[in-house]
Formats: structure tokens, sequence, C-alpha cells
């Protein structure tokens, strides 16, 4: 492809939007803690004073909705009218209906809970095997969050953006071109702060030195001049419309569906999970430097109607041979799916922001006992059987 630029965007927890998806993931994780089997689409919008949750649920355990939000809220940051949103005063309404039994019909056998297509994708470009941009500005975005919530940036509020362009010679990144990072403030703080602050705080030690000059870079940092006015109260925010940030910021492709306040019998979110770990797996094992695999669904019906891997020129083998072959290794069924990566236990709030993929898979334990394992499709625990199958 020869040199060329690529640029990735993610935003902070305390984006309107992000807002929104972790309301969600919380819900469904409060639902599947009282009931595993629990099925859930739950969506929400957020504006200034108010928290809208609605879909349909179904299950065997009861919960105290205004309750998670406002705990949601709380754990972003969201304590003070002034940032957006107060936790503890902002309304709270839900409308939420069962899910449809025609519906049920499909999953109840095993089948998938809808059609559409889902993809996963890697890259040996970093060691999440990301797309260096979207990987990067999410460091960037987790960074803005931790100066903020260590007060060593004290006037930094919940609400950023950060955007990073990566520069390419033919497959691989080779310098940072344009860094943009916006951040709502503390109405005091001039720009000339903001600007030393980020820059010094927040990009410098996040970046690989490598690839970053800073006399060559340009810097972007709140490029209005002035964010006072976030959260919420600057923008209204609503569950799924962040789905490029979710994933590979725009480098892999995207099917369409949204992944947060879904259950794992919805195969916009189990299928996508399932298809970045087969690609992370495939990648890891050396079939290819890069590579995509898109599933296919239709509702009720067990095995996908379709598998295809895409490698850009960089597999050991051909992408057919490569897509009849990995049913071997990974069965793409939407039960075998949901029980080989746990996906029945309360895991889904922390996907919510920051990305659902190049994370790193641990163990942690629930606060109703037991324990899970939380972002297990980034595991490559599947490289030898992978070798095996292809013949590597």
């Amino acid at each position: 492809m020869g040199r060329h630029q690529f640029s990735s965007e993610s935003v902070t927890a305390g984006h309107p939007d992000k807002i929104a998806d972790q309301i969600s993931d919380a819900i469904l994780d409060h639902l599947l803690a009282g009931d595993p089997g629990s099925r859930v689409a739950c969506e929400c919008l957020i504006t200034t004073g108010m928290v809208l949750v609605a879909g349909e649920v179904t299950t065997e355990t009861r919960i105290d909705i205004p309750d998670v939000v406002r705990a949601t809220l709380e754990s972003i940051g969201y304590d003070n009218v002034d940032f957006g949103i107060d936790a503890q005063t902002c309304a709270v309404i839900t409308t939420l209906d069962r899910q449809s039994p025609h519906i049920a019909m499909g999953v109840d056998t095993g089948g998938a809970g809808d059609q559409g297509m889902m993809f996963g994708y890697a890259s040996d470009e970093t060691e999440d095997y990301m797309p260096a941009p979207i990987s990067f500005a999410h460091k960037l975005a987790r960074r803005l969050a931790e100066v903020r919530e260590s007060g060593e940036l004290p006037w930094v509020r919940p609400d950023g953006k950060s955007q990073v362009t990566v520069v390419y010679e033919d497959d691989g990144p080779v310098s940072i071109d344009t860094v943009v990072v916006s951040t709502q403030h503390a109405p005091e703080v001039d720009q000339d702060t903001i600007r030393q602050g980020i820059i010094e705080a927040v990009i410098l030690p996040t970046l690989p030195e490598e690839l970053l000059d800073a006399d060559q870079c340009t810097f972007h940092i709140n490029p209005t001049g002035r964010f006072v006015i976030g959260g919420p109260h600057g923008d209204a925010g609503l569950t799924g419309r962040k789905i490029i940030v979710d994933t590979y910021g725009g480098m892999g492709r995207h099917g369409g569906g949204s992944f947060s306040g879904k259950d794992a019998t919805k195969v916009d979110r189990s299928a996508a999970y399932a298809a970045r770990w087969a690609a992370k797996n495939l990648v890891a094992a050396g079939a290819a430097r890069r590579l995509e695999i898109q599933l296919a669904f239709a509702i009720g019906v067990v095995d996908p109607v379709s598998i295809h891997v895409e490698s850009f020129g960089t597999g050991v083998l051909p992408d057919e041979e490569v897509a009849a072959r990995v049913r071997e290794v990974f069965d793409f069924r939407p039960q075998a799916i949901i029980e080989r990566l746990g996906l029945r236990k309360p895991i889904f709030k922390p996907t919510a922001a920051y990305g659902h993929f190049g994370r790193t898979p641990e163990v942690l334990p629930l606060a109703n006992g037991g324990e899970a394992d939380f972002f297990s499709w980034e595991r490559t625990d599947r490289i030898d059987d992978v070798r095996q199958a292809l013949g590597l």
C-alpha cells in the first residue's frame, strides 16, 4: 500500500454515549448475576438531568434499575450537576417489556438470536494485536481518566475524546503524525495550561517514543479553545452509538450491530467476540500478519450460514482454505460460543468503555461470589490447535 495515514478515535468513560453503554451493561450484569439465563436488550438515552432506560428483558430476577443507574453515573465521576448530570438528583425513567416469544422460539433451541454479519479482526502491528491508531487512542482516553481521578490534572472533567493519526509504510506503523485530545475542563483554567498539561501529562507518557517525535507531530488540544459544558448537558448519549470506538477504529469492518446492553444470545455481541478470538489466534499462530473473519447468521439457525476469511495478502495459505479449516478449531454455534467464552456471567460493564478488544484477559472475583473470566475472547489459547489444523 506504500506510505499512507490512518486515524482512529476513542472517548473517555464520561462521554455521553459511553455513559449510556455503561448503564446498559451494568443493568445486564445485575440481571445476569441474579439469573444467568436472562434475555436482555437494554437501551439507554441520557441527556441533561435525565436517564431513560428502555428495551426488552425476560428474567427470573429483580433489580432496582434507578439504583444501578445512579451507581454507574457516580462511578464514572458524575456526582456534580456542573459536570453535566448529578447521579443523586437526575431523573431515571424506565420502560421495559418482555422479549418477544417469537425470538425465544429460535434461541431456546440453540439458534442465533438474530440474523446479521459480525466481524473479527487482528493485526500483529501492536502487542495487543490491534490496529495502532485505535490502540493508541484508547490509551490516551484512559490516561485522561487517570490524571483526573488521581488529581494530577485537577481541572480535567469526565467527558473527553482522543484521536491519533498513524503513518504507515506498507503494512507497518512508522510514526505518529497528529494527535487530537479534547477534554472537558473547569471554567477557570486557561487554554495554555490545558495544552501544556495534556501534552506533558497525557500524550508524552502514553504514546511510544519510537513513533512519536514531539517536534514533528501536530497536537490539537481542545481545538475550539473551550470545553466547559460537557457530559449529557453538552450532548445527548445513546447506547450503541460508538460501535467503531468499541471495535477496531475503522481499520476492520463492522456488521452494524452494537454490543452493550445485549446478553450473549444476541450474536451481534457473542459472534463478534468469537470472531475476534479466532482472528487473534490465527495471527498469533502465524497464519497471517493481518486477518479479518466474517461470520453470518440467520435467526433461529444454529450454524453460521457463512464464514469468510480475508488476510489482505499477508496469509501463508489461501484465504478460502483457512476459512474451510477454521471450523476444526472454533465452534461458532451461538450456545457453544457462550459456553466456551463464559458469557452467561456478569462480565460486561468493563467492556463498555475503552474498547471491547485489545484488553488483558483476567480472572476476577464477582460481587455475588465466585469468579469469572473477563475478556476471555482475548486469550491466545488456540495457537497450537490452529497450527495443527493449518499444517503450520
